[in-house]
């Protein structure tokens, strides 16, 4: 199915680009909602919020079952979604692209179906120490399930990949790396493509966990080269409950299904089951549609906009936020890798982060604080938890300012 790419691309406005968020209008404890916690979920335009609401009143029924004309239009705003997040990342066939409830889901899949597939004692499987908790535990499960062993790539002061360790961990035994593309904790880019070579040179396959990185860089899975990438949905605009896992097509085709159901199969007897196709082999019972036709149009309010251009927004932001943030005593940041995307993370001398998140929140700002589902890096760091500000296409400098100035609330609070 053809994919209309908007022409000629929209000029980035972040504060005109707010009156289509409906959230960003909210009063938190009677201050304007300063929204600084993207890297956990993004808000939603009033495009997607719409698409989905439009799905139930007007289109709602199963997809690929019946022949009535609800589930025809169903059906057709369901494939028409797939090859839209596609055409995002570039993938050459739609068919490549598996709905999942997310990124987790998606890193579960080729864990439980390529990694049982293929792994057996003594094989290694290589992830870095900067992995979110959903590129670490599905491995340790499967490598508890069939004899494999996990290796680790550390990094160093910066939070900057040791790509030394990486190729000597990178050995005889390994059997397939998983990695993270743009870090949740730190806000590391890591050198995915190069990464990829060095593996593929061994004959290793590689994931991508791109949940930070599709929502604010551009991703071509081709150039890259990766053998699967896997990404959400509500971190681009989109609802929860829905993401996407690209995978290249010999690997899927060869891959058993990950869980059993309607849809995922040609013919079924007591005897034996014939499974389907690429993707539906991998999407068993009814999907989430509603989720899809939204993450459907999420991508298309996501390609409106150059995203070299989107890029460059908010490291400008993030550059802004070091710069200002330094002016606040006490204020550690953790994670200056040179090559960054929009997010820091900091710690503030004597205040525990949960306290300080609570005290933004008084203030009207929204952060994250805790481990961010990376307890290994805070471990690398030696602290508790950090607080974590991330910025999306709608955050402005003033909202920055903002931010610091609520900072300086907390330590007239804490002395």
């Amino acid at each position: 199915m053809p994919v209309h790419t908007p022409s000629p691309l929209r000029r980035l406005d972040p504060v005109a680009l707010r009156d289509e968020f409906p959230i960003l209008a909210e009063r938190i404890h009677g201050h304007r909602l300063v929204y600084l916690d993207n890297a956990n979920t993004t808000q939603k335009p009033r495009s997607v919020i719409e698409a989905e609401s439009s799905y139930y009143a007007h289109d709602n029924a199963n997809i690929h079952r019946s022949t009535h004309l609800l589930s025809e239009r169903a059906t057709k705003a369901y494939e028409g979604a797939r090859a839209r997040v596609a055409a995002l990342i570039h993938a050459p066939d739609p068919h490549q692209v598996i709905f999942t409830r997310g990124c987790t889901e998606g890193i579960n899949l080729v864990a439980q179906s390529w990694g049982r597939a293929n792994l057996g004692p003594g094989d290694e499987v290589l992830v870095t120490w900067m992995e979110h908790h959903s590129n670490i535990v599905p491995w340790q499960i499967v490598c508890a399930q069939t004899g494999a062993v996990l290796k680790v790539v550390p990094f160093d002061d910066t939070g900057t990949l040791d790509l030394d360790a990486f190729d000597r961990l990178l050995g005889e035994r390994t059997r397939f790396v998983s990695l993270i593309h743009v870090s949740n904790a730190l806000g590391t880019i890591n050198p995915v493509k190069d990464l990829i070579a060095r593996a593929h040179a061994r004959g290793v396959p590689v994931l991508v966990d791109g949940a930070q990185a599709v929502p604010h860089m551009p991703v071509d899975v081709v150039d890259l080269d990766c053998d699967f990438y896997a990404f959400s949905a509500h971190k681009m605009y989109g609802p929860t409950g829905i993401g996407a896992l690209y995978g290249r097509r010999e690997l899927l085709d060869a891959m058993p299904p990950w869980q059993g159901g309607g849809d995922m199969i040609a013919s079924v007897t007591f005897e034996q089951t014939t499974y389907n196709v690429v993707p539906y082999k991998f999407e068993a019972g009814t999907p989430n549609i509603a989720g899809v036709v939204a993450f459907g149009a999420a991508v298309d309010f996501l390609r409106q906009f150059d995203l070299d251009e989107v890029a460059a927004h908010e490291a400008d932001l993030l550059r802004y936020a070091t710069d200002r943030l330094s002016t606040v005593g006490g204020v550690r940041v953790i994670g200056t890798a040179r090559d960054k995307a929009g997010l820091v993370s900091f710690v503030l001398d004597g205040v525990h982060p949960h306290d300080i998140g609570t005290i933004l929140d008084r203030e009207g700002v929204a952060v994250r604080t805790g481990q961010h589902c990376a307890q290994p890096v805070m471990d690398r760091f030696g602290v508790p938890a950090t607080v974590r500000a991330s910025f999306a296409i709608y955050n402005t400098r003033d909202e920055v300012d903002a931010l610091v100035s609520a900072l300086t609330v907390v330590r007239e609070v804490f002395g």
